[in-house]
């Protein structure tokens, strides 16, 4: 009589033919980790610098308003210091806002470079894989057909 074909152990030794390389997902794994950490940077050294810009410009304008709200001699003084307030808190503004637009652009400039980085990375990354995969899987190829040939 005619042996059934145990398909369990030519499945077992098909999959042995093509092993999955693991070091390519943790390749991948930490390429991603090292990309997450330099956009983390660049979106902390952000905060940071706005940090900075807007405690400076509440100390700024602060201090103005101290000048604005002490006493004065003569009533006329008065609008004075604030037409004098209004004014410097306008220029305030404008510098602050300008300062801020520079950490914007330069968020903008390293976020730019980081994902042409990641993107030539990936190629690469892929490329590299795909020509170890089709060598693997020629090789393995070349194995089972032996194999059978035997």
């Amino acid at each position: 009589m005619t042996k059934t074909p145990d398909i369990t152990k030519v499945m077992q030794d098909m999959m042995a033919s093509f092993p999955v390389d693991a070091s390519a997902f943790q390749n991948a794994f930490k390429t991603q980790a090292a990309m997450g950490e330099k956009f983390t940077k660049v979106a902390l050294e952000a905060a940071d610098k706005s940090t900075e810009i807007s405690s400076k410009w509440a100390k700024d304008t602060i201090a103005k308003l101290t000048e604005t709200a002490k006493a004065k001699a003569d009533p006329s003084e008065y609008s004075k210091a604030v037409t004098d307030f209004a004014s410097a808190a306008a220029e305030l503004a404008a510098e602050n806002l300008a300062a801020f637009a520079e950490v914007a652009k330069k968020v903008q400039m390293e976020t730019v470079e980081l994902m042409l980085a990641a993107g030539k990375d990936a190629s690469e990354e892929a490329q590299a894989a795909v020509k170890k995969a089709t060598a693997d899987a020629t090789s393995a190829v070349k194995k089972a057909a032996a194999a059978a040939a035997k």
